[in-house]
């Protein structure tokens, strides 16, 4: 990646809002290019603010979110196209040769071999959900590299490839209509767990509904994952309505993770308008850390944001209703394009309140208490790729093109009962 002059936090947050933008977009890509595994490029985990050691295991799901960001990164021209080409290309050679289970990815896999890396004890076959955000990273890299050029002609191969052998129809357990998370050619479907919304699983669906050899039936969506005790919602909290989700929206990657790819403007279907789902998520999520009724240090206006991430005490899902004052700056920042002001001002105020303890080589730790004093030495891939996604959706809306013109995503679309209007 080029060299890029390198500010202090309180200058950074000085820059007009566009270049101040453009500044921590691209400080954050550098994890997916510099950090990313040696042979393979596949994004790992998680990284360090200080460099140390690199290790083989890689996120699945993370690299389909550093497929997009590199995508970024190629349109602003951070990196040339032919590198970025030749990047996604060492990528896909080695996800082509990875084990896979029924054409579905582990959650963590060597990015050396291929080889899958247990997520836990039984947790070690296929996870259709981390399989479905590189889906939808790789959809977006084939849509993009359209060239008529050795690399970019066989990277949309790669891309055909790895789409049309996930067999999404097998994780419907024989056809019942809901699909499972994971199945282990140890264990089985041993862990149980009926993806059921609302959640960050829809994308999960989507594909699965448009897949062009082993698609599901529409019924399974209708009949698994919009029903459940948190789907439909309906209730104000802080005097927004939610119209979808458990109390007070949950989590706030929800509404980042399938919806780097899916344009939520003017998407809608039987059960809610997405962009005004993702906005009531946001806006109770900010009113929440605004009126703070945890009374927790550095909480306000432009302190706010709580998804999953690190914390005090290890990984947690930081919400509205399970807070312990971790704010985690991928919740603010990958919301951009539903709170933009309120976004930008905490960019601004993460960088002038707390600097260098915040910010780094790769952008924003991943979370920070100031009630604790508790400052986060990590970057997690799954939130510092939507911050360069959904930053750029706002800006451009690039991602979202690129997905909702994937042919077979608008077929599973329709099949679902989509539509699809002319945006905000």
């Amino acid at each position: 990646m080029g060299k890029h002059k390198t500010l202090s936090p309180v200058a950074l947050a000085a820059l007009p809002d566009a270049d101040l933008l453009e500044a921590v977009q691209r400080q954050t890509f550098g994890f997916f290019w510099d950090a990313s595994h040696p042979s393979s490029g596949l994004a790992p985990d998680r990284c360090k603010t200080v460099a140390g050691p690199a290790d083989d295991l890689i996120a699945v799901g993370g690299s389909g979110f550093g497929a997009m960001a590199i995508i970024v990164a190629v349109e602003r021209g951070w990196v040339t196209r032919a590198e970025a080409a030749d990047r996604l290309v060492h990528m896909l050679d080695l996800l082509a040769r990875a084990t896979c289970y029924h054409g579905v990815f582990p959650h963590f896999m060597n990015g050396r071999t291929g080889a899958t890396i247990p997520f836990t004890r039984k947790d070690d076959g296929g996870d259709l959900v981390e399989t479905s955000f590189l889906i939808m990273g790789l959809l977006c890299a084939r849509e993009y590299f359209g060239r008529d050029t050795p690399a970019e002609s066989k990277l949309r191969g790669l891309v055909d490839y790895i789409w049309r052998d996930v067999e999404w129809d097998w994780y419907s357990r024989g056809g019942h209509s809901v699909l499972q998370w994971h199945w282990s050619p140890n264990n089985g479907w041993a862990l149980g767990l009926d993806i059921r919304g609302w959640n960050e699983c829809l994308i999960t669906y989507v594909l699965a509904a448009s897949a062009p050899r082993y698609p599901i039936a529409a019924a399974a969506y209708h009949e698994g994952f919009t029903v459940g005790r948190h789907f439909l919602n309906g209730n104000p909290y802080y005097g927004i309505p939610l119209p979808l989700g458990m109390p007070y929206g949950g989590p706030l990657f929800f509404a980042h993770y399938s919806f780097c790819g899916l344009d939520p403007r003017g998407l809608k279907d039987t059960f809610a308008d997405y962009w005004q789902q993702n906005v009531s998520h946001v806006r109770i999520n900010h009113a929440h850390c605004e009126k703070n009724p945890g009374h927790y240090a550095g909480y306000g206006p432009a302190c706010w944001g709580l998804t999953s991430s690190d914390g005090p005490e290890g990984y947690a899902t930081h919400s509205p209703d399970n807070d312990d004052g971790t704010i985690s700056p991928t919740a603010a920042l990958s919301s951009m394009p539903y709170a933009p002001k309120e976004a930008i001002q905490a960019i601004r105020h993460f960088l002038n309140r707390y600097g260098d303890k915040v910010w780094g080589r790769f952008g924003f730790v991943d979370a920070f208490c100031e009630a604790k004093d508790w400052y986060a030495d990590t970057y997690l891939s799954i939130d510092q790729g939507p911050i360069v996604v959904m930053i750029e959706n706002y800006r451009t809306g690039l991602l979202w093109k690129l997905f909702m013109q994937v042919p077979e995503i608008q077929t599973g679309l329709r099949k679902l009962g989509f539509t699809q209007g002319a945006g905000r």
